[in-house]
């Protein structure tokens, strides 16, 4: 078993030693920086990137590829209610390829400016009509410098006479608003649709429920993340992630403010009595100030057993110039005026300075100002509300899918951020169509990133350089699994001290009988039935009888049977001390059969007696 143990723990140290090689190796492939640009520009060249192409009906697509905003119009509008400095979309678009793992031939859309309005819209193939078929709206985002304050949300424009898209600003009608937007730590995956009021005519936005996924990382990792909003004609919809779903619901139950409004509505023709107390206390009138409340105590007084404390120095400031300030080499008295050195803790004040004053405790005489108890309001009416009557605007629309059409795509948004990447952007009516689509185009971004992942050596050694405490929980990684192989592979050996005199001795479980034995036991069981009295008396004899022997010094006559007792227990005794296990086996065979032998010789002497 030794053997075997020294072998696994050679074996262990052996893939231990292995594997710091290998990690080794690795380590020195991270630190060639060389080696990795070669390795990706290896990797970029090596994938042939081709511009996606639709496959099915569609009814817009981009992807930038060609260098030019072809069909895209620039917005020429300004905000309202807002200075005429910042209301104008001035915001510059530029066509580039990503700043990191860049696909040649693979261009988009980028937002290049910082604290400027951006719009820019461009007019679908043909106009989406919501009817029997699903909606599906699919397009990339990348945050290449994070994001600190901003959107990335696209507007879908609603097919009106009036839609100009040169004049394309933030009170546009939309018909659905899909996307990321984020400040501050609010981090937000839009989507709201505009649902027209059947009976006014007016329109309101509606929220989905955010999504239960946390969304930080998906503005911070600086990669390119695919965005799919789904709409279908039973009235549900998806919003997914890099093809993975993070929300979904129902048009119907899923919104906020829900799509039907409320059958009853407060009045609003409707008021409050004067006379309807809504008091549910009220001072006890009933109630007389105590004659000895003392209004005129204050909450805290001085203690009047403090005592200044030994070395208090009255005389001392509490701060001082500093003695070792130096007046800067650039200061100037004229503009800067009369120079003075900053001020620090007085070093004698260790105990205390200035004017000693007692402290303050509460006082035990402060009652405060008196104020009659509050009792139960007899007339109090409870809280006040209108009464309720049926809402004339009451309608029921169990189809919200039926949307106002819309007929262009734009981009109206305001960001602390520059260089955010759009790209390959999709709408049609088949979700495997877009899939295909981003397989020829998100997934081979995701490729490029994934190869050019940083190794996880560097990530730890990156992660160092913020947070330096995390090489002590390195080095407890690294050391406990050595620490516990060698322990395992090389125990410490202690030496453990024996009496020398102690005497192992087994147990006496059961002392052989014979024969004869068993035979007179079982006698003198009968003989206690039948005379229990005769044999007390007997055996009381029979005591008194063996003690004078033992007085007198006598040697005892031994019958034959109890001579081969001893004599059976004498080699007891000798196969007990030389650890036969056949004797341990036999006499314990013996003693579990006594009962029964004593049983068959009862037999055997009085059959006539067994009923």
């Amino acid at each position: 078993m030794r053997f075997q143990g020294f072998r696994l723990c050679l074996g262990l140290l052996f893939i231990s030693i292995n594997a710091e090689f290998m990690d080794d190796s690795v380590e020195v492939e991270d630190f060639d920086e060389n080696s990795e640009e070669t390795d990706e520009n290896e990797l970029s060249s090596e994938i042939k990137y081709k511009t996606p192409q639709p496959v099915g009906e569609v009814y817009f697509t981009e992807t930038f590829d060609s260098g030019r905003l072809a069909g895209w119009v620039l917005s020429k509008a300004k905000k309202d209610d807002t200075d005429a400095e910042i209301s104008i979309y001035d915001g510059r678009w530029e066509i580039e390829e990503l700043k990191e793992n860049r696909i040649p031939g693979d261009r988009g859309l980028v937002l290049k400016s910082r604290a400027k309005h951006h719009a820019i819209s461009a007019v679908l193939a043909k106009p989406f009509i919501f009817a029997d078929k699903p909606l599906v709206v699919q397009y990339e985002v990348n945050f290449q410098d994070g994001i600190d304050c901003g959107g990335a949300y696209i507007k879908l424009l609603a097919d009106t006479d009036g839609l100009n898209l040169e004049n394309f600003y933030d009170k546009t009608s939309y018909t659905i608003m899909f996307g990321p937007d984020k400040c501050g730590e609010d981090y937000k995956l839009h989507f709201i649709f505009r649902h027209k009021h059947p009976k006014t005519g007016v329109f309101e936005e509606k929220h989905a429920k955010p999504p239960d996924v946390d969304l930080k990382r998906f503005f911070t990792d600086r990669k390119t993340h695919l965005y799919t909003l789904v709409m279908n004609p039973d009235d549900t919809f998806e919003v997914l992630i890099d093809q993975i779903v993070v929300n979904k619901g129902s048009l119907l139950e899923d919104v906020v403010p829900p799509i039907n409004p409320p059958k009853e509505i407060e009045d609003p023709s409707d008021k409050k009595p004067d006379d309807w107390d809504e008091r549910a206390k009220i001072p006890d009138a009933s109630a007389v100030k105590p004659e000895d409340w003392d209004e005129s105590e204050p909450a805290q007084i001085e203690d009047s057993s403090a005592v200044k404390p030994d070395g208090w120095l009255d005389n001392e400031p509490k701060f001082i110039p500093d003695p070792n300030a130096e007046k800067p080499l650039d200061w100037n008295e004229d503009m800067d005026g009369e120079w003075e050195a900053p001020h620090i803790s007085n070093p004698a004040c260790r105990i205390g300075c200035g004017e000693w004053s007692p402290p303050m405790i509460d006082n035990p005489k402060y009652k405060g100002i008196w104020r009659p108890p509050m009792i139960d309001n007899p007339n109090y009416q409870g809280i006040w509300s209108p009464r309720k009557i049926p809402n004339p605007d009451y309608f029921e629309d169990n189809h919200p899918f039926l949307l106002t059409s819309f007929r262009a795509l734009g981009l109206e948004l305001w960001s602390m951020t520059s260089d955010i990447y759009f790209d390959n952007f999709i709408i049609c009516s088949e979700k495997e169509v877009a899939d295909r689509w981003a397989a020829d185009g998100w997934a081979v971004k995701i490729l490029i990133e994934n190869a050019n992942e940083p190794s996880i050596f560097k990530q730890l050694m990156s992660a160092t350089e913020q947070r330096p405490w995390l090489w002590f929980i390195y080095l407890v990684t690294a050391g406990l699994p050595i620490a516990l192989i060698t322990s395992f592979c090389w125990p410490r050996k202690v030496k453990k001290k024996y009496d020398e005199d102690v005497d192992f001795k087994k147990l006496d479980i059961c002392k052989p009988q014979t024969k004869g034995a068993l035979e007179q036991e079982v006698r003198e069981e009968k003989a206690a039935l039948e005379k229990p009295a005769d044999l007390e008396e007997e055996r009381k004899q029979s005591d008194g009888e063996i003690g004078e022997k033992e007085e007198e010094g006598e040697p005892e006559e031994k019958s034959e049977e109890e001579i081969e007792i001893i004599e059976g227990q004498e080699e007891g005794n000798k196969s007990n001390k030389s650890g036969s296990e056949d004797e341990s086996i036999h006499i314990g065979i013996k003693c579990i059969h006594k009962e029964s032998m004593k049983k068959l010789i009862y037999i055997l002497l009085m059959p006539n007696e067994i009923v």
